[in-house]
């Protein structure tokens, strides 16, 4: 098995582009705070004295043109999906490998209405979320029932 989670920060703008076939690829790197222990053993609580592992993510198809259109430097998420490690030669012809995430789930932590300081306000202006009727059925939940079996 092959699975792999994180929640942290986008580092800048995801960068969108498109394959040769069409296809939309969208790359971003999440900054994944770590504690850690200081030399008494305890762990600092304050995040500022977390250092923090920048980890490669690749997302495609719809998710990666949700994600450039609605994520922006600064902007929390959680993301899962599988270690990718591969390699490729550089202009110098000298091979690089490369570790990433290639996620098929991307779940936006930054709530409606906050942004980041970094944020530009085109990104900002981007918030308005729709929903479509389809999604009515959301609105309509049951009352809960306090007499249930378990």
């Amino acid at each position: 098995m092959n699975k792999i989670c994180i929640v942290g920060n986008l580092t800048k703008d995801p960068e969108l582009r498109a394959t040769e076939q069409g296809n939309a690829v969208c790359s971003f790197t999440v900054a994944v705070n770590r504690r850690y222990r200081d030399q008494d053993g305890n762990t600092p609580t304050d995040p500022r004295g977390a250092t923090a592992t920048f980890i490669p993510v690749v997302v495609w198809r719809d998710l990666a043109e949700n994600c450039a259109k609605y994520l922006a430097k600064g902007r929390k998420v959680a993301v899962s999906g599988a270690l990718q490690i591969r390699s490729y030669t550089d202009r110098d012809g000298v091979k690089r490998w490369v570790s990433e995430i290639q996620a098929n789930e991307v779940d936006f932590l930054t709530p409606r209405g906050e942004s980041s300081k970094d944020e530009a306000p085109a990104r900002r202006e981007q918030e308005a979320w729709q929903t479509s009727p389809e999604d009515d059925w959301l609105r309509e939940a049951p009352e809960e029932q306090d007499d249930l079996p378990f």
